[in-house]
């Protein structure tokens, strides 16, 4: 079928624009290198030799000679977050912070500006990368104190690079009403110091008790103003991905109301890059709106919505992924479950009763392991589920610390291991002290072995974790390079075609 709808193609000499005198790489195995290409109403419909490809440039024919430059499948992102993206672009960038005396410095300059009372927010730091540890500190994190004396009248939320911890002053926790006696909610941890009181960290669902209360407080601007904010915000976000030349862009879990105004930009071709989105939420906020807003090639092929986000665990950075056993550096701990397994089997039912893509966030091995574990009951209780694995498609994302047992399930199941090549290098000074060099040669991060396992596996910076710069990401899958002419466990590096493939075919394969 693709050769009589590619001959009709070449016969009707409809293209309207060619490529030649190239290095094309194709990866199509049949025929991976060409130098010449001819495009038709946004789809490629020749491929092959100047000569071959020559006979489409007609009057009014674009044609550019590429002077022997390499040409490659636009660059999909697999995993990001378009708001967390936009919104990182018009909050405190914390990312390059060397150390939490410059955090302090930095909220103190914003409280100087800030009405009273208005939110202070921020986000990236880590404390794993800061030139020195904050003094005082529990188990590496700073206290509030600092950060309170300097913003005394305007709550601050200060959001972990990982996303899964926030740290705030003490405005934001009277707000939020946290005190010595605050029990932890499930999943998560309001972190405190000796004496009992808090620190001012929230681990992974405890950040919902403060962000539950911004939310409300920044609910009572007036709709034009909240309507322009989010919709700068998704300017800016794709301002940055058009700027770093990504395509295609995978939203690891939007909300509704975002879907509904990426609807609104499709219906007036304002949508610059293809989003595949995955709708988040509660698992009972999925299951009954979750068919009201599926999208299947909508705006011109550039908004599908047909997946679904939820999550098993938090970051390793936080302490919050979890583990099958403890933590190298915390004994008492092997991290934070968030997902309730019985929610996370009623939307995993409704998923395939309504064939939604299901995409887990699963980071340490006991939450890979109960995914893969969902994912195969699943499958062999719905009729299809167990014969039909490789249409499904369904996804673990990051799938960051695997037990070696598992890795071969990816591939039985047919689940896509949906990973950041830059989280290896760029956590790589964490994770040897979290799991120890054992588990980490054995199970982090452990591309190649997916790969030569059958797995699909594909690419992506969990933006605005990390930078969308695809290039850093694809330095990273290559090389593994960590500075100082140290790599991060070699055996796991991918050669630059497999590379390629994870950030091109696979990801398009995973929507």
């Amino acid at each position: 079928m693709k050769r009589l709808v590619l001959a009709a193609a070449v016969l009707c000499n409809g293209a309207d624009l060619v490529l030649y005198n190239g290095r094309i790489t194709t990866l199509d195995p049949a025929r991976p290198q060409a130098t010449a290409i001819s495009i038709t109403g946004g789809r490629i419909t020749n491929i092959g030799t100047d000569a071959q490809v020559n006979r489409d440039i007609r009057p009014g024919v674009k044609a550019i000679d590429l002077g022997g430059r390499l040409v490659t499948p636009g660059l999909i992102e697999g995993h990001g977050h378009l708001v967390g993206l936009g919104q990182s672009k018009i909050t405190l960038n914390l990312r390059d912070a060397r150390n939490w005396d410059r955090i302090v410095a930095m909220v103190a300059a914003a409280a100087k500006e800030a009405k009273p009372g208005e939110w202070i927010i921020g986000r990236g730091w880590h404390q794993e990368k800061w030139d020195r540890k904050p003094s005082p500190e529990v188990l590496g994190f700073p206290l509030h104190e600092s950060l309170s004396k300097i913003s005394p009248n305007n709550p601050v939320v200060l959001e972990h690079v990982s996303g899964h911890a926030v740290f705030v002053n003490a405005a934001a926790l009277a707000k939020a009403g946290i005190g010595p006696k605050s029990e932890d909610p499930v999943g998560g941890q309001i972190l405190k110091d000796p004496s009992g009181n808090p620190t001012g960290l929230l681990n992974e669902s405890a950040q919902s008790l403060v962000s539950t209360v911004m939310e409300a407080d920044l609910a009572n601007r007036s709709k034009a103003e909240r309507d322009a904010e989010a919709n700068r915000i998704l300017d800016l976000a794709m301002q940055e991905m058009v700027s770093k030349g990504i395509t295609s862009f995978h939203d690891a879990g939007a909300s509704f109301e975002t879907v509904e105004r990426l609807k609104n930009r499709a219906n007036a071709g304002t949508l610059p890059v293809r989003l595949y989105v995955m709708l988040g939420g509660s698992g009972r906020e999925i299951i009954a709106n979750a068919n009201k807003y599926r999208l299947l090639n909508y705006g011109d092929d550039h908004l599908t919505v047909r997946a679904i986000k939820q999550y098993m665990d938090g970051a390793i950075g936080s302490r919050g992924a979890w583990l099958l056993e403890p933590y190298s550096d915390l004994p008492s701990s092997t991290g934070l479950p968030r997902g309730d397994l019985k929610d996370l089997e009623a939307v995993a039912a409704f998923a395939i009763e309504n064939n939604f893509q299901l995409a887990i966030h699963a980071i340490g091995d006991r939450a890979n392991r109960e995914v893969l574990n969902l994912y195969q009951k699943t499958f062999e209780s719905h009729a299809g589920g167990a014969g039909n694995r490789d249409s499904l498609r369904w996804r673990i994302e990051h799938a960051q610390h695997i037990d070696p047992a598992d890795i071969p399930r990816f591939a039985q199941l047919g689940v896509v291991a949906s990973m950041q090549a830059i989280h290896a290098t760029s956590d790589a000074i964490m994770v040897l002290p979290r799991l120890g060099p054992k588990r980490a040669e054995e199970g982090a991060y452990v591309w190649k072995s997916l790969l030569n396992a059958g797995v699909h596996v594909t690419n992506g910076t969990d933006t605005p974790v990390e930078d969308i710069d695809p290039i850093a990401n694809y330095y990273a899958s290559v090389t593994r390079s960590i500075g100082g002419g140290k790599t991060f466990f070699p055996a796991q590096k991918l050669s630059r075609l497999e590379a390629l493939k994870a950030y091109t075919a696979e990801n398009a394969y995973a929507a």
